[in-house]
């Protein structure tokens, strides 16, 4: 070896340290300790792009899941309702479902008599001019009385919308309602409300406060449906209006609408 030459380990450890070298704290016996060990495994960082992806994923269906049940927890109607709040609702769930068991008994029975009568024809017209009358109360061509309530809206400081006239409707009807007269105006299916503030149009015709809806239905179904917790009552109650139901056994139906022939449709039976 000659005098010039220095040994490979002298040169490389008397010359300039590599400027990506780290520098490390040795420690006894010049190893690194298991923290240090540790701390060089975990940092810096090795993601890779399909782990980021993965992360990124995660991140968003959580988001979504937290915001659907907070959405869930704050939109719905029932929560923190009373106990016999709950039971009248399920009360009257159980109420809707004996009235389409009790429609579907009434058209068996129909059936029934038309194949046992002996007059077929007689009891076919009888029938008829039954259904008759009914499609006249549901249209609005004929007057109607029965058992049913009295629905008074009050609004004094002018805040109660079409909209909310038109809830309490939709509830009526939802609840068995089988004749609805607002003030002077009969309410058919293609009734249409418009205005706000003590501007209301019932098909087109003003009405004024106090709105008093007349229904014909069933009392103990027609009145806790207008209660049930955040339904029509409460609605009303929170814009400063007043609303009061009274059940009665004759309620008369009496506002009429002209029957209308239509312009294009044609019975199809021959």
């Amino acid at each position: 070896m000659s005098g010039d030459e220095l040994p490979r380990d002298e040169g490389r450890t008397s010359g300039a340290a590599e400027p990506d070298a780290a520098p490390k704290q040795l420690g006894s016996g010049g190893h690194l300790t298991g923290r240090q060990r540790l701390f060089a495994g975990l940092w810096p960082p090795r993601i890779t792009r399909a782990q980021l992806t993965v992360a990124v994923l995660l991140f968003v269906l959580g988001l979504g899941l937290a915001i659907q049940v907070r959405s869930t927890s704050d939109n719905s109607a029932l929560r923190g309702a009373r106990q016999e709040d709950l039971v009248r609702i399920l009360d009257e769930l159980d109420n809707r479902t004996q009235r389409l068991e009790d429609e579907k008994r009434s058209l068996e029975d129909q059936r029934t008599e038309l194949e046992s009568s002996s007059d077929q024809a007689e009891e076919a017209r009888k029938q008829t001019r039954r259904k008759e009358q009914q499609l006249g109360i549901l249209a609005g061509t004929v007057a109607a009385q029965g058992p049913g309530i009295t629905l008074t809206i009050g609004d004094k400081s002018g805040t109660v919308e079409s909209d909310m006239l038109l809830d309490a409707i939709q509830e009526l009807r939802a609840a068995g309602a089988e004749a609805i007269q607002v003030n002077e105006n009969r309410v058919v299916a293609d009734t249409y409300l418009t205005g706000s503030g003590g501007d209301i149009e019932v098909d087109g015709n003003r009405i004024a406060a106090p709105y008093i809806f007349k229904v014909i239905g069933k009392p103990q179904d027609l009145e806790p449906a207008l209660n049930i917790p955040g339904g029509v009552v409460q609605t009303l109650e929170k814009e400063q209006a007043t609303a009061t139901v009274a059940r009665s056994e004759e309620i008369v139906v009496d506002a009429l609408r002209p029957a209308k022939r239509p312009d294009y449709a044609r019975s199809s039976a021959q």
